[in-house]
């Protein structure tokens, strides 16, 4: 039985894989605790839900039979602080890919086909998951935050043609200085360089499934869900 905050169907609104039809798994818990968390309640004690749901990997699984989802993506949280074995198995039995969103910072459970590592200053990955990663996801809340990952990166042993998307921290996604900062570096670096965006949030589109949980992010303001 796994922890779970929510599960819904929409699209992958970020990286390589933007805009494919995708069902999203969030697992509750997270040891990492980003100031600016905008899935606050898997984890916060001001968000956490006073009931969480528990979920066989069977019954998840039934649940994404029903849509047409090319893939799942099990997020979080940190959804890797769980043995996502069990989870990983059922859903390959029913022939969808699993896509894993992380910190990289755990050892990471289960069979898992796409790694999307994004590091966090307040818990570095692992240099095996960083080796491992498919694409990394820099979350960018000042300028300087570039080069403070693409560093960290390095040090733990990135390949160099793996992707790095550089995403304004939402609540900064209006930051001019922040979008600069992004444009730039992109400009000047090139590959494997990307810059991204949560798009996502422009659709809406999580939101049109009833069992997505309000946003609760610590960075903005939640009361207009960002």
């Amino acid at each position: 039985m796994l922890p779970i905050h929510e599960q819904f169907y929409t699209f992958q609104g970020e990286g390589a894989h933007a805009g494919r039809a995708a069902y999203f798994i969030r697992t509750f818990g997270c040891p990492v605790h980003c100031p600016w968390c905008d899935s606050a309640g898997t984890w916060h004690p001001d968000y956490i839900p006073k009931k969480i749901q528990r979920l066989s990997a069977s019954e998840l699984a039934e649940q994404v039979a029903q849509t047409a989802a090319e893939f799942v993506v099990i997020t979080g949280g940190e959804p890797a602080i769980h043995d996502l074995g069990r989870l990983t198995e059922a859903l390959h039995t029913i022939a969808r890919p699993v896509h894993l969103e992380t910190s990289g910072a755990f050892q990471i459970q289960g069979a898992i086909d796409w790694i999307t590592l994004s590091p966090k200053r307040w818990k570095h990955p692992l240099a095996e998951n960083v080796q491992r990663a498919n694409e990394f996801k820099i979350i960018v809340d000042k300028p300087e935050a570039i080069e403070e990952y693409s560093q960290m990166l390095t040090k733990l042993g990135a390949h160099s043609d793996t992707p790095i998307w550089l995403h304004p921290e939402w609540s900064q996604h209006a930051n001019q200085a922040v979008l600069d900062a992004i444009t730039e570096w992109v400009k000047n670096k090139g590959a494997p360089y990307r810059a991204g965006w949560q798009m996502h949030k422009n659709y809406a589109a999580d939101l049109t499934d009833p069992r997505s949980a309000p946003a609760a992010p610590l960075g903005g303001k939640p009361e207009l869900g960002f």
